[in-house]
C-alpha cells in the first residue's frame, strides 16, 4: 500500500513527549473537515494536555487533502498523512494508531456526528483511573441513514456480543473512543479494513478482561454523504463479532450448539429405544455425531487459543 507522509507542521520537536494522539480519518469531507479540526484542536488546547491530531486522508476524490494542507500552518499540532489508495476506515485507524506518538489514542470521525469537544473528558477518565483501559462514547440516539433498519440490526448484533462476552455493552460500534495505545498494540493486526474495526477493538478489550468504561454522548446527523452500506456492513458486523469471540473464546460459540445437538440426540435415542427397541433412526445417529464433531472442534479450538502466546 502506497502512503505519502506530509511534512509535520509543528511547533514541538518531533521527539517531544505527546500525551494524546487523535486519529481522524478523512474521506471526502472537504465541506466540514476544517470545522472539525478546529473544534478538536480548540478543545484539546483548552484542556492543557499535550496532543497531536493525526489527520489521515484516505485518498479522497474531492479537495479534502488540499484544504488540510492549506490549513496546516493554523494548526501546529496537526500531522497529515495521505494515502495513495482508498483503504477503509479500519486501515486508517490501524496505521494511525501505529504511527501515534501519544500514550493515549483517540478515534473519532470527521463527519460532524460526534461531540469531539468532549474528547478531553474521555482522556481525563484514563488519566485519573489507571484501571480503565478504554473509554467509549455511548451514543444516546441513532441518527444515521437507514435508521429504521439500522436500529434493530445494531440491537441484535449488540445482544449477540453481550451474550458472547458476558458484558453489558451500551454501544458496540461507537466511532468515538479513547484507549491506552500500549494495551491496543497486540490487537491492531486483528482490525478489519472497514467500519467493523470499532466493534473489533471493543470485543478484543472485553474478551481479554480489559476494563471498558462507557460515557453517554449526543450523536448528530452526519454532514455529507454516508459511506455505510446497510446490507453489506451489517453482515460484516455480525461476522466480525463471531470471528472475534471465536478468536478469544471459541467455546462460547461452538459448545452451546454442540451440547444442544448431543442432548437432542440422547433424547431421540431414548425415544427410539422405547418405540423401536434395539434400533436407532439414521437422523438420531447423525444428530449425535454432529454434536460430537462440533464439541471436538470447540475443545481443539480452545486448546489452540490457550497455547497462543500473542493475545
Amino acid at each position: 500500500m502506497g502512503r505519502v507522509f506530509s511534512p509535520c507542521v509543528s511547533t514541538q520537536p518531533t521527539d517531544s513527549a505527546v500525551h494524546v494522539t487523535i486519529v481522524l480519518p478523512c474521506y471526502n469531507e472537504q465541506d466540514h473537515v476544517l470545522e472539525e479540526v478546529e473544534r478538536i484542536c480548540k478543545a484539546m488546547d483548552n484542556s492543557g494536555k499535550s496532543y497531536e491530531l493525526l489527520a489521515v486522508d484516505d485518498c479522497s476524490t474531492d479537495a479534502t487533502l488540499a484544504r488540510l494542507e492549506e490549513a496546516a500552518p493554523r494548526f501546529p499540532n496537526m500531522r497529515i498523512i495521505a494515502f495513495h489508495h482508498n483503504s477503509g476506515s479500519g486501515t486508517v485507524r490501524r496505521i494511525g494508531t501505529q504511527q501515534a506518538r501519544g500514550e493515549i489514542v483517540v478515534w473519532t470521525d470527521a463527519d460532524m456526528t460526534y461531540p469531539n469537544e468532549r474528547i478531553p473528558d474521555l482522556v481525563e477518565i484514563l488519566d485519573t483511573d489507571p484501571t480503565v483501559d478504554q473509554v467509549v462514547g455511548a451514543r444516546k440516539s441513532e441518527e444515521g441513514t437507514h435508521k429504521l433498519l439500522r436500529v434493530p440490526a445494531k440491537w441484535f448484533i449488540r445482544k449477540i456480543a453481550e451474550r458472547l462476552t458476558n458484558t453489558r455493552i451500551p454501544d458496540l460500534n461507537s466511532g468515538l473512543r479513547a484507549f491506552r495505545r500500549q494495551v491496543s498494540l497486540p490487537y491492531l493486526r486483528l482490525l478489519p479494513p472497514g467500519f467493523s474495526c470499532v466493534t473489533t477493538i471493543t470485543i478484543a478489550f472485553l474478551s481479554n478482561q480489559h476494563d471498558v468504561r462507557y460515557v453517554p454522548i449526543d450523536y448528530y446527523k452526519r454532514a455529507g454523504k454516508s459511506k455505510f452500506h446497510f446490507t453489506k456492513d451489517a453482515y460484516r458486523y455480525i461476522l466480525q463479532v463471531l470471528r472475534m469471540v471465536m478468536y478469544f473464546n471459541p467455546l462460547k460459540v461452538l459448545m452451546p450448539p454442540a451440547l444442544w445437538l448431543l442432548g437432542i440426540g440422547l433424547v431421540k435415542g431414548v425415544f427410539d429405544m422405547i418405540v423401536h427397541f434395539g434400533y436407532f433412526a439414521n437422523n438420531t445417529v447423525m444428530i449425535f455425531i454432529t454434536g460430537m464433531i462440533i464439541a471436538s472442534l470447540a475443545l481443539l479450538a480452545d486448546l489452540i487459543v490457550r497455547s497462543r502466546n500473542d493475545t
